[in-house]
Formats: C-alpha cells, sequence, structure tokens
C-alpha cells in the first residue's frame, strides 16, 4: 500500500453507548481519537432503549447479573467504573432521571438525553466522529507508531490502539451487524456463536391460539428453565409470549426447552379454592378466577375446560387439585423466539478468554480492544448491558 495513512492514536469501531464513552475517556487522557460506523446517526440503540427513556444503569449492578462462558470475567471492569460513576456523569449533566422498579433508571424525558451526553463528552475532548463510513478492511500495520491499519470511507487510516465496539446483530433494522464477530475470527480469535437474547418466544401449538385470545393481557408470573425463574410481567402476544419475566428466561433457554409458569405465584390456589367454596359456594370458578386476574383471561383459560360453567360448590377435591395444578405449572414450549428481529441484545460473542479482564485487549494482539455486547458479557434487563457498556469502555480507555 502506497497511500498515505491518516493517523490517529485510537480509532473506534462503533458510534455507540460503548464506542462513544471509550472514544471521550481515551481523548480525555490526551489521545487523539477517530469513531467510525456504518450508519447516518450515532446512538440509534441507545434512542430506542427503555421505550424511548434509556434504562442508562441499575442501583443493584452485580456480577451475577451478566451471562457469560466466564462469570468471572466482568468483575474487574464493574468495580473499575460503577453505576454510581455513571450516575455521578448524568447528574452533572443535569439530566433528570427515576427508578421504575427493581433498581432501574431512566431518563424522565428521552433518551437523546444519555446520547446528547455522550456526545457533548466526545466534542469537549476533540473526538472526531465519522458516521456513513463503513469499514472495509482491518489489517495489522507495519509503519512506525502504526499497529493497525484499516479502510474506512474510502481512505486509509492508521492507529495504534484499535478498538472493536460495533455490539451485536440484535435489532438489524437499526443496522447491527455481526462485523466484531467477522473481525475477531479475521484474527484467529474464538468466537460464541451469537444467539438472540432478551426476546420474546413464539408459539405454534394451542397455546398460541390462548396467547392471541389474550394478547395485549398480562399478568405477574414467576418463570423457571434450566434452573432459572424470574418473577415479573408476563405479555400475551398475537405470536407468543412476552414481558420483562419471558425476556429474562430466554437468554437461559434453550430450543426444545418447556418453561414451567406460575400464573398466580401469590396465592396457594388449591387451598384457597376450599377456602372460597365454604364461603362462597354459588360463586362461578370463571369469576373466581377473574378476581385473581382478569374477565378476560378467566374466560379464555376457562374455554375449552369442564368447568367452564362450574359453581365453586360444584367443584370436587381433585377437580380443585388439578386447577390448581394447571394455574401453577402451566408448561409452555415455545416453537421458538422473535429472533434478532426485537432481540434487545445478542448472547454470546468474543471469547473473553482472549482479553485481558482489566484492559479488554486482546491477549495475542497489543493495541487491539472489545468492548460492549460484541463481548461473551450479558446483563439481563434493567440497565445492566448498559453498565456493561460503560464499564467495559472506560477499562480499555485507560490502556489504548
Amino acid at each position: 500500500m502506497t497511500e498515505m495513512l491518516q493517523k490517529f492514536d485510537v480509532i473506534v469501531i462503533g458510534a455507540g453507548a460503548a464506542g462513544l464513552m471509550c472514544a471521550a475517556q481515551a481523548a480525555a487522557r490526551g489521545r487523539s481519537v477517530l469513531v467510525l460506523d456504518h450508519a447516518n446517526k450515532a446512538g440509534k440503540k441507545i434512542l430506542m432503549s427503555g421505550g424511548g427513556r434509556c434504562n442508562f444503569t441499575n442501583y443493584f449492578v452485580a456480577p451475577d447479573k451478566y451471562l457469560s462462558h466466564n462469570p468471572h470475567f466482568c468483575k474487574s471492569a464493574l468495580k473499575r467504573y460503577t453505576q454510581w460513576d455513571f450516575i455521578a456523569l448524568v447528574e452533572r449533566y443535569g439530566v433528570a432521571y427515576h427508578e421504575k422498579k427493581d433498581g432501574q433508571l431512566f431518563c424522565d424525558n428521552k433518551a437523546s438525553d444519555i446520547l446528547n451526553l455522550l456526545l457533548s463528552e466526545c466534542e469537549q475532548q476533540g473526538v472526531q466522529i465519522r458516521l456513513d463510513t463503513p469499514v472495509s478492511a482491518v489489517a495489522q500495520c507495519t509503519q512506525q507508531g502504526c499497529r493497525y491499519q484499516l479502510r474506512g470511507g474510502g481512505v486509509w487510516l492508521g492507529c495504534e490502539s484499535l478498538v472493536v465496539a460495533s455490539g451485536g446483530p440484535s435489532i438489524p433494522t437499526l443496522g447491527a451487524t455481526g462485523f466484531g464477530y467477522e473481525l475477531a475470527q479475521q484474527f484467529g480469535l474464538n468466537v460464541y456463536a451469537p444467539r438472540a437474547g432478551l426476546v420474546p418466544f413464539t408459539l405454534t401449538d394451542h397455546n398460541k391460539q390462548l396467547s392471541e385470545s389474550l394478547s395485549g393481557s398480562a399478568l405477574n408470573v414467576d418463570v423457571a428453565c434450566a434452573g432459572q425463574s424470574f418473577r415479573d410481567d408476563m405479555l400475551f402476544t398475537h405470536r407468543g409470549l412476552s414481558g420483562p419475566a419471558m425476556l429474562q428466561i430466554s437468554s437461559y433457554w434453550q430450543a426444545g426447552q418447556s418453561l414451567n409458569i406460575n400464573l398466580l405465584p401469590d396465592h396457594e390456589v388449591a387451598g384457597l379454592l376450599r377456602q372460597q367454596q365454604h364461603e362462597r359456594p354459588k360463586l362461578s370458578l370463571k369469576n373466581w378466577l377473574a378476581e385473581l386476574t382478569t374477565q378476560k383471561f378467566a374466560e379464555k383459560w376457562l374455554a375449552s375446560s369442564a368447568w367452564q360453567q362450574s359453581t365453586l360448590a360444584q367443584l370436587s377435591g381433585a377437580d380443585m387439585d388439578v386447577i390448581a395444578q394447571s394455574l401453577h405449572e402451566w408448561q409452555v414450549k415455545p416453537a421458538g423466539t422473535e429472533g434478532y428481529r426485537t432481540a434487545e441484545v445478542a448472547l454470546g460473542g468474543v471469547d473473553t478468554d482472549e482479553l485481558s479482564s482489566k484492559t479488554m485487549e486482546v491477549q495475542r494482539f497489543p493495541g487491539l480492544f472489545f468492548i460492549g455486547e460484541v463481548v461473551d458479557v450479558t446483563g439481563h434487563l434493567g440497565g445492566f448491558n448498559f453498565q456493561w457498556a460503560w464499564s467495559s469502555a472506560v477499562a480499555a480507555a485507560e490502556f489504548v
């Protein structure tokens, strides 16, 4: 290659949460930083997150809120840059926020408050951001003061440190791709095959008919699968099951497995039915169930049962035990998930054994870093994935 390289100390691929955070922090150390992104706008996933209000972190960040083949890997970065550090940054910018539940923090106004904060940090530190600039080639560089060279926007660029913050393939309509995985594999790194996480389930059996008929209805449930359980809201959809409980368990579910769903986790149904039979024998089972759920749910749940017209007085002890079991142990075998189209994250990614947990640098390739979602670290719902973006970005920024 004879073309002159445009050289920077640091080049970051990806203008999302992790990429912008890392760029600003690195530039604050006096490094010349360039951010590249193939999209026409920075931070698209930030803007749509949290229903447009960005669940930017959580009060209760801890390593056990993260999935990884190495559950210890995330500890160093999370300890180095905590949720309290990011909250302090948010407060310094005067961004109003609130706690929804379980420590989840959202903007009072819009997700753009968080994006603008990051862009402002980058601008103050002199970070260059080039959008509509796909990267078509990456290679090691032999020139002095240059470890990596890449082709971006029709020009050759060089850098001492290359940070890959390109995210995962979730929500491809926003421009998400598997670029980071492909680049890692180009350098011979092990990559755990990605799959959709925090994603709704689809159904194809008789349960789909039930879900369709209840589309838009929600219940607070306890769902269990693969040794994990979550207590949260479940939403019936025209295609299957969604809501926070389903999204969280989806990260543990594997094809072919069943979900065990307790539809009434706050009640001991068999005992309650016996008590109510004694106190209110003329009450219909349908109306009793509606009191605990909704009228619509009660009607649809009992529609094809032998008890749809029964009063409590007409139920035998065996009937009540069967009804209780059906509500406490609803077995659902999903056909699959909605996939990357609606997944909030991608599970899998660059094997953490390839990286330093302290610096996010590739062990075998000095100056090459992977941060954020492209790494095999995935959080639960509620701001944990954003905190991983902030923490892994700052960890890398100190060493680029």
